[in-house]
């Protein structure tokens, strides 16, 4: 075991410090054709299909059902606590939406509330054929609940992204933090939108048993005004609700959840940040919120990274990191996860907040105060890997590998937390790297008692 300095808030096991000598393939992945079963419509009469939950509400007593049928169908769940006796029953709405020569299927929502926390609900969709399926509410909320986020990123719907999901259902994870770019749908003329029906079915094997926390990404936007598409995020707003209400959010791209001892807040990298804009405005508000004591992990998500050591999407997310990053390091945000980039990377706490036109202190800092940042694009999408990094490695670079895989962020309680990144390896999740994460607030009072 290899370890950095307790200042650092990490432990590094593995080998800190390094870029992984690992070599994948450096082709493009290949989507999965329209006619493999993974991907095709379920057999039976207007049978529900494309089935996925998030949470419904800020603390986690709410979860949205969310599915898709050919003919209309009464938005309705019904739901227990008994296996095959589900005899509650909630409705909901129903939605569609055109994309260019593309009209949708009916797609269902509905909000389950009041639900107890930590128990296991059974719940049915569907009339002419009925389709079962179940959740676990998450336990709740407090300072040193134990609970492990799985992170996935960038996916599309490639033989790579089958073996990332296969990887994660067999992981501990109790729910998807997911980072943005879904289906990339737009990598396909017109954006043809049937691609957003397979990969919302290839999904539906975790993401209808397990909420999926969405963030949105570039290949989520859909901005294709020579055919008359010109409002952002069509697809992603009509098929993947977020509870942004619930957080006093004007906008489904940016909100937050509590879950277990955690405060979640997701942004959006592609829509105004700037000064006094609405995304500004609400995280000025949201980081008031917070309550270190109740929800003592604090959690970012968002696409575009901020420190990225690869060559792929270089400073993309510099813009949004001149806005926000000062808050981050202020209100002591123990990690943000973000996408994009098609390779995996881990930095140390690190940050650039000393820097104004006049100063030239532009120097990056090792600051305890500040963010770890993880980069987990690596779902398998058709772009391939990004597999050129910067040289020589930066020093707030901790691990990197242009591979593909997912992440666990296992929540132990309110002092630490332990990170494991998991390649797809010859058809195994392989951990290739793992850290101890100290929490920002309250490993130093458990130190200092």
């Amino acid at each position: 075991m290899s370890s950095i300095p307790y200042h650092s808030n990490i432990i590094v096991f593995k080998d800190g410090f390094r870029t992984s000598q690992y070599i994948r393939k450096s082709s493009a992945s290949i989507d999965l054709p329209y006619t493999d079963p993974l991907v095709t419509a379920p057999l039976g009469e207007n049978t529900p299909q494309q089935v996925h939950i998030t949470q419904g509400d800020l603390v986690g007593k709410a979860v949205i059902v969310s599915w898709v049928t050919v003919q209309q169908s009464a938005p309705k769940v019904w739901y227990g606590i008994q296996q095959g006796d589900c005899s509650l029953v909630k409705e909901g709405q129903t939605t569609r939406y055109k994309f260019y020569n593309y009209t949708s299927g009916f797609i269902h929502r509905v909000s389950l509330e009041s639900l107890q926390y930590n128990t296991k609900y059974y719940y049915k969709i569907g009339e002419a054929t009925v389709r079962e399926f179940w959740f676990l509410t998450p336990p709740e909320i407090g300072p040193d609940v134990a609970y492990t986020f799985g992170l996935i990123g960038d996916l599309g719907q490639t033989y790579d992204t089958v073996t990332t999901l296969q990887h994660y259902l067999q992981s501990s994870g109790q729910c998807v933090l997911y980072v943005g770019d879904l289906s990339y749908a737009d990598m396909y003329p017109f954006y043809y939108q049937v691609r957003w029906d397979t990969w919302s079915r290839l999904i539906e094997g975790s993401a209808a048993y397990q909420p999926w926390i969405w963030t949105s990404g570039n290949h989520d936007i859909e901005f294709l005004p020579q055919v008359g598409e010109i409002k952002p995020f069509k697809s992603f707003k009509h098929r993947f609700p977020t509870p942004y209400q619930a957080s006093n959010s004007t906008s489904p791209l940016w909100y937050s959840i509590k879950r277990a001892s955690a405060h979640i807040i997701v942004l959006s990298s592609y829509s105004a940040y700037e000064n006094f804009t609405p995304q500004w405005e609400w995280l000025q508000t949201e980081f008031s919120t917070v309550n270190r004591n109740v929800t003592p992990w604090l959690i970012v998500l968002l696409h575009a990274p901020w420190y990225n050591s690869n060559t792929a999407n270089y400073m993309q997310g510099e813009s949004m990191r001149v806005v926000f990053e000062h808050m981050f390091v202020t209100n002591q945000v123990d990690v943000v996860f973000a996408g994009h980039v098609h390779a995996y990377e881990r930095t140390y706490p690190v940050s650039n907040i000393l820097y104004n036109v006049t100063n030239g202190l532009c120097t990056l800092q090792l600051n305890p105060q500040a963010p770890t940042y993880i980069v987990i694009g690596d779902g398998g999408n058709q772009e391939g890997l990004a597999s050129t990094y910067t040289e020589p490695q930066p020093n707030y670079s901790a691990y990197r590998e242009a591979s593909f895989g997912h992440g666990l962020f296992d929540i132990k309680n309110r002092t630490h937390a332990i990170w494991t990144w998991q390649r797809n390896q010859d058809g195994e999740a392989v951990v290739a790297d793992s850290a101890i994460l100290y929490n920002k607030v309250w490993y130093q009072v458990a130190m200092s008692s």
